[in-house]
């Protein structure tokens, strides 16, 4: 899909539980200015009255007429059709309410709804860390190439989405990539979101500090004093970074035995990697030991930190050698290093899902 020369026109939304913000996209990027309204979530009528009038905004501004809406919103859903279910953060939705078919009669135009984990994935494999890491490959020569992502968001909550051979894999129920739902490795009566997000960092630093959470610093906060750059108990702050890592690893362990390809990460908690990606990927490199004491390898493949320089240099060398066709005269590459690699997001987490978005409706489109 050649994004950069498609003229057709797509509006998009970034809807957040406090705001609302509209915008359209051409080739790839933004051609108007935002426009921001309050979402209004405990109010159905007002939300909707909201959302009628920012892409009625965004028409006006655009020089032609656009071709599709396409933008990531929260579930339960039943995303093809368009029905929002009953939400947490926009308790107006309830019982059901068709908010695609609606905008479809309104602008006379598709109207196609994912979640953002999808999105953010879509993204990255689009335009993101994949093609960067073959990229990569590329330039070294090596035979090697990637067509599978996985990606997921940490922030205020743990989401994912599934990226399979260049198509966005959304399951039968548009459930697909949910691994918010995983086990917590360090709670096990808990969902693995509850160790993968700003309250699960919060909470491990007030618990490493002795201290109350109300009397707990802000994730902004808790990074400066993990850098030592702000004042605050240091100790505490690397704890809560490193339990994040280890519950994200064992996730994204369960993850990528099935997926088997690259990871990104995204999300309000991403710009704190230094202090939890480590661990991450140490989890996904761990061991599982047999019933007769035997130590083996939790993920067949060795895992990669792409954020870090030398980790990446040896994923990108692989293990590339000659070899002879028997015989026969002829030879081939070949690496026997199977290998995944775990880096963070290259266009930020909300370019990733409006560009997703903006690529899924031309997908669609044909």
């Amino acid at each position: 899909m050649d994004l950069e020369t498609d003229s057709r026109i797509v509006m998009t939304l970034d809807a957040g539980g406090t705001n609302f913000r509209f915008s359209a996209m051409r080739g790839g990027k933004a051609v108007t200015e935002t426009v921001s309204l309050p979402s209004n979530g405990d109010n159905l009528h007002q939300c909707l009255a909201n959302l009628l009038e920012g892409f009625t905004r965004v028409k006006a501004l655009c020089l032609d007429a656009p071709s599709a809406i396409s933008f990531a919103f929260p579930g339960p859903a039943d995303y093809p059709r368009g029905i929002i279910g009953d939400l947490g953060n926009l308790p107006g939705f309830r019982g059901g309410v068709a908010l695609g078919p609606m905008l479809e009669e309104k602008f006379g135009i598709p109207v196609f709804i994912n979640n953002d984990g999808d999105l953010f994935a879509y993204g990255e494999a689009i335009a993101g860390l994949l093609p960067h890491v073959n990229g990569l490959l590329e330039k070294a020569g090596s035979p090697k190439r990637y067509k599978n992502l996985f990606g997921v968001t940490m922030g205020t909550g743990f989401g994912g989405g599934i990226v399979r051979n260049g198509e966005l894999f959304l399951g039968d129920n548009s459930m697909a990539g949910e691994v918010w739902l995983l086990r917590n490795k360090l709670a096990p009566a808990m969902n693995a979101e509850e160790g993968c997000c700003i309250r699960a960092v919060r909470r491990a630093y007030a618990t490493q500090a002795g201290i109350p959470m109300e009397e707990v610093p802000e994730p902004k906060d808790l990074f400066d004093i993990a850098n030592r750059s702000q004042p605050g108990n240091h100790g505490a702050a690397i704890e809560g970074f490193r339990r994040l890592g280890e519950v994200a690893g064992d996730a994204l362990g369960n993850a990528l035995t099935l997926i088997d390809g690259i990871a990104v990460i995204g999300g309000g908690v991403s710009g704190a990697w230094p202090f939890f990606l480590p661990s991450l990927v140490d989890e996904l490199n761990g061991n599982f030991m047999g019933p007769a004491g035997k130590s083996y390898r939790r993920l067949t493949s060795v895992a990669f930190n792409l954020e870090d320089s030398s980790q990446l240099d040896a994923f990108v060398a692989g293990h590339t050698r000659t070899i002879q066709i028997p015989g026969s005269s002829r030879t081939l590459e070949y690496d026997p290093l199977q290998r995944i690699g775990v880096g963070m997001s290259r266009l930020g987490t909300s370019e990733a899902v409006a560009l997703g978005a903006y690529a899924f409706a031309l997908g669609q489109l044909g």
